[in-house]
């Protein structure tokens, strides 16, 4: 594709209906003009590998190689998948009573039972 050149002496590339193979199942598709354009709005430079069928049904079995989308959250499964959360026991820096908590503090902070936080003792 040759760039063509504007008046304001800016060029921009005029796209073709190209035809490609799939690395996926062998087939060949077309990669139209409009979707070439697509793929440069969004800074994309690479032609796609697979034809829109092998996409779909790469993109429906959760391989396509991370990045984009869905999950959600920390982990993106319940918590019953993971190990019990390991608990310390330390005292509490307002009551002085036995706070158990999920993390080893430091000691640079002070750490409160769940009581006094609720309460909002800080």
């Amino acid at each position: 594709m040759a760039p063509l050149t504007r008046r304001d002496g800016g060029s921009r590339r005029v796209s073709v209906d190209q035809t490609l193979r799939c690395r996926e199942c062998g087939m060949d598709f077309i990669w139209t003009a409009g979707e070439q354009e697509f793929f440069a709005s969004r800074g994309l430079v690479n032609a796609p590998s697979r034809c829109p069928s092998c996409r779909a049904a790469r993109k429906a079995s959760g391989m396509n190689g991370g990045g984009g989308g869905g999950g959600g959250g920390y982990g993106g499964g319940p918590r019953g998948d993971r190990a019990p959360r390991e608990m310390h026991e330390v005292t509490c820096a307002s009551c002085g009573g036995v706070a158990r908590v999920p993390f080893i503090p430091r000691g640079d902070r002070p750490v409160y039972c769940s009581e006094c936080f609720r309460a909002g003792v800080r």
